[in-house]
């Protein structure tokens, strides 16, 4: 394929002719390795969840003299804390993200000291405790919700179109939410309320991408003719190569903005960038390389199940062929039967005295 050839592909001049379908066994190998290292991440590595789930203190205050995040981790250590220190707008606004210590008895001296180091009052150290409980809520309706989309998302997939295209969009969507929260698991990144949030909109926006390469090949499936020519597998390779493009360029628009706001995002924001970005481009990948070859695969097995365990695709048409000739055997057999099961005799030819047959006699 030359340039100019890929040129055309891209903007959508010409079709591409990719066996999508027949390579199924490296897709289903690459997310094979993609699922195993996900689930080490999620077993091994865990999950590093904010104050928001595990509970904690916020400290923030504007400094009126300019302070540095070693100073505040001395402060912390003095009394045994930890914490996570951002200094925000240059060191502006400062935000200490740290364990709970409304329990330590001398609690106040704390503030006291960080209001001491920028040049402040006590007073003007807002100081927030978070308690676990909010978090495991909000953990509690998200795994409810996310469960309530997957099957509302199932049954609309399967009324709309078929039910083995809900099977599967279902094994996509699993895909896509196991392997972007076992990267964020691997690269240590922070869950926050809105991880959560960048998870639910990462399945709308690969149930797009699913539903639009679906509807190609249900409207492809229509045409008998090219149906019975390709056949099933042939007509889902076709619908995915004059839907790449399409897929390819939604994703590219969607993963620019998200990769503007992990790149020059805030701490936070860059948290939401990398679960948006991450699911997104398994998304778009997802929808191509393992909702579709997925459908083939129980559609074939359907078909199997239809004709019988031992039916292949020159099985079935010698199956189709002796059918016919026992057909037409027992047709023939039965017409015999009803004949009587012999052929009728011929009538004797009259003859003269001699025994030599009669001649006509002419008018």
């Amino acid at each position: 394929m030359n340039l100019r050839h890929a040129y055309d592909v891209y903007r959508g001049y010409r079709v591409p002719h990719l066996q999508l379908i027949e390579h199924r066994r490296w897709w289903f190998t690459f997310s094979g390795i993609l699922l195993v290292l996900s689930l080490i991440g999620m077993i091994f590595s865990g999950f590093h969840f904010s104050i928001d789930f595990v509970g904690g203190a916020e400290i923030s205050y504007t400094p009126a003299t300019p302070v540095t995040t070693d100073q505040i981790q001395s402060a912390l250590d003095d009394f045994g804390l930890t914490g996570e220190i951002q200094l925000v707008a240059g060191g502006d606004q400062v935000s200490i993200r740290t364990d709970s210590f409304t329990d330590l008895p001398n609690n106040q001296d704390l503030v006291k000291e960080l209001a001491d180091q920028a040049g402040l009052s006590p007073q003007d150290v807002n100081v927030e405790d978070i308690g676990p409980t909010w978090g495991q809520q909000i953990s509690r309706k998200a795994f409810r919700g996310l469960l309530l989309v997957l099957v509302f998302i199932a049954i609309y997939i399967a009324w709309r179109f078929q039910w083995s295209m809900a099977v599967g969009g279902m094994v996509a969507l699993v895909h896509d939410v196991v392997i972007t929260a076992g990267i964020y698991a691997l690269v240590g990144r922070q869950v926050t309320p809105e991880t959560v949030i960048a998870i639910l909109t990462i399945l709308g926006f690969s149930l797009y991408d699913t539903v639009v390469i679906y509807d190609k090949i249900q409207e492809i499936t229509e045409s008998a003719a090219l149906t019975a020519r390709l056949g099933y597998t042939g007509v889902v390779d076709l619908s995915l190569n004059q839907t790449v493009m399409r897929s390819v360029n939604t994703s590219l628009v969607v993963l620019l903005p998200i990769l503007s706001l992990l790149l020059f995002g805030g701490d936070t924001l860059k948290d939401f960038a990398f679960a948006m970005f991450v699911g997104v481009a398994i998304g778009a990948y997802s929808s191509i390389f393992i909702a579709a070859p997925v459908l083939t695969i129980v559609h074939e097995r359907q078909v199997r199940r239809v004709a019988g365990p031992a039916a292949s695709p020159a099985r079935e048409k010698a199956t189709v062929g002796t059918a016919s000739a026992t057909a037409i055997d027992a047709a023939a057999t039965k017409a015999t039967a009803g004949m009587g099961g012999t052929k009728p005799k011929p009538k004797a030819k009259p003859r003269n005295k001699k025994g030599q047959p009669a001649k006509r006699k002419r008018r």
